[in-house]
């Protein structure tokens, strides 16, 4: 890193174009000195995660070139003129729209920062923000989980599905989880799963159904979309509900609307941005993601960790499935 007038350079990943892990490159780059409300972070790791596939796929559209990835930790190096709360040195983690975190420096907005613990490392604390807020709003916002709820969790052995498969768990539901192998089936198990579901070689509807005796599950939260949703809608009981926040598998293809009548289902679409619209709904999120860690009955999985300079593969591995819980970046200066 080389201090200019402008600001600094250095190192990112760059997504030039949209489509494969090939359109990305670890490229040097001049990053502005931080507007007066932002404050610039060395970055010490960065979190991977589906969105950043997405965008790079092209299903969300983003002006290329772009610095890639939401979500990262590390120490303040600067503040912006009208920043108050925090100073440099100072431990920080994030979860921003746009915020280029695969990058040894990234500017961001002070009201997104959240205070990151001494007992926390900042490999921990790029893996819990997106995918912690994300499980947070997903637990409490569509259906309210009670002792003896069945609540049935798609990819469970991954990142995002230890979480949730903990939080349930820890509210008393009867948790439900669908992996690839036997593995993975051991994960979501240790993760607080009653039941596993090899969907590669069990029928995940009939599993469900014979688990509830017949009646369905009262919700399924559904990250995988194509290949899982249409048989949600069977697995589903009479006026349950389905959560839709990812699209792994690829989105899923349209239905009727009058198809929910059949059995009643309420369909609900998640996306984090909507459940974090100001600085003290994020900080909401993060502190019950933060107590839970702190409690021990919430447990971080960093499944792999790559350098930076390995970013595409580490997508790719992601993208294809291969990957147990978070998948981070490290980051050096």
């Amino acid at each position: 890193m080389t201090k200019t007038e402008t600001g600094i350079k250095c190192h990112a990943i760059r997504a030039e174009g949209t489509g494969d892990e090939t359109v990305l490159h670890f490229k040097e780059i001049d990053l502005a000195p931080p507007q007066p409300h932002e404050v610039r972070v060395k970055i010490m790791a960065a979190g991977i995660n589906f969105i950043d596939i997405y965008e790079r796929r092209g299903h969300y559209p983003v002006p290329t070139p772009y610095t890639v990835g939401r979500e990262g930790a590390g120490t303040i190096d600067a503040v912006g003129s009208a920043v108050i709360d925090f100073k440099p040195g100072d431990r920080v983690a994030f979860c921003a729209h746009r915020s280029g975190a695969y990058s040894q420096y990234a500017n961001i907005c002070a009201d997104l920062l959240i205070p990151l613990p001494d007992a926390l490392s900042f490999e921990q604390g790029a893996a819990f923000p997106l995918q912690g807020m994300t499980a947070h709003y997903l637990i409490f916002e569509f259906y309210k989980i009670e002792p003896g709820s069945t609540v049935l969790i798609h990819a469970a052995a991954g990142g995002m599905g230890l979480l949730l498969c903990q939080w349930a768990h820890h509210l008393g539901a009867k948790v439900i989880g669908t992996t690839s192998s036997d593995d993975k089936a051991i994960l979501a198990q240790e993760a607080g799963c009653d039941k596993v579901i090899i969907y590669t070689i069990q029928d995940f509807v009939q599993e469900s159904k014979e688990y509830t005796n017949g009646k369905g599950v009262d919700y399924i939260i559904d990250g995988v979309g194509k290949t899982t949703f249409p048989m949600d809608l069977q697995a589903v009981r009479m006026r349950g509900h389905i959560a839709i926040f990812g699209s792994a598998s690829g989105q899923a293809e349209p239905i009727s609307p009058n198809i929910l009548q059949q059995k009643s289902i309420t369909l609900h679409g998640g996306s984090l941005g909507c459940f974090m619209q100001d600085g003290a709904e994020m900080r909401m999120r993060a502190n019950a993601v933060l107590e839970g860690i702190e409690r021990k009955w919430l447990n971080l999985r960093i499944g792999e960790t790559f350098p930076l300079q390995l970013a595409s593969k580490a997508q790719n591995l992601l993208e294809t499935r291969q990957t147990t819980g978070k998948v981070i970046l490290t980051v050096n200066h």
